[in-house]
């Protein structure tokens, strides 16, 4: 069934994200990952933003961003529009290691679908895309 190839598609693909993380010498999720990508883009969103635009769960990107916080790669300060929400910027150190892991992140992607050929692999991302459209 569809749903359960999806689901081990994507152990599969934590696994090989974490792997490589592991040996490039970071402790990144692929969460966390695309939580800073989207904080470089928009530095300054609040948490509800960040949920939707990586299409996680608002109750528990704060967890996410609470850990990236103890690392030191971003910052949260109480937003002066609305004092209820939290903006979050990646800081420089998060920057700097968002930079550093993008090549790994990117190299992985052909590990991820390594069984497809070229042409296999961008048809389903092809398809995977219009699904979700």
């Amino acid at each position: 069934m569809a749903g359960h190839l999806i689901r081990r598609l994507q152990q599969v693909s934590f696994h090989i994200f974490q792997q490589h993380m592991e040996e490039a010498g970071y402790n990144l999720t692929p969460v966390q990952f695309a939580t800073m990508q989207a904080l470089k883009s928009n530095p300054g969103i609040d948490q509800a933003q960040v949920a939707a635009m990586i299409a996680y769960d608002r109750a528990t990107i704060g967890g996410v961003i609470d850990r990236l916080e103890q690392k030191n790669y971003v910052s949260r300060v109480v937003s002066r529009r609305d004092r209820r929400a939290r903006e979050v910027s990646l800081s420089d150190e998060g920057l700097e290691v968002l930079n550093k892991v993008y090549p790994v992140v990117e190299a992985l992607q052909k590990d991820i679908l390594d069984k497809l050929s070229d042409a296999e692999r961008e048809q389903l991302l092809a398809l995977m895309k219009k699904a979700l459209a």
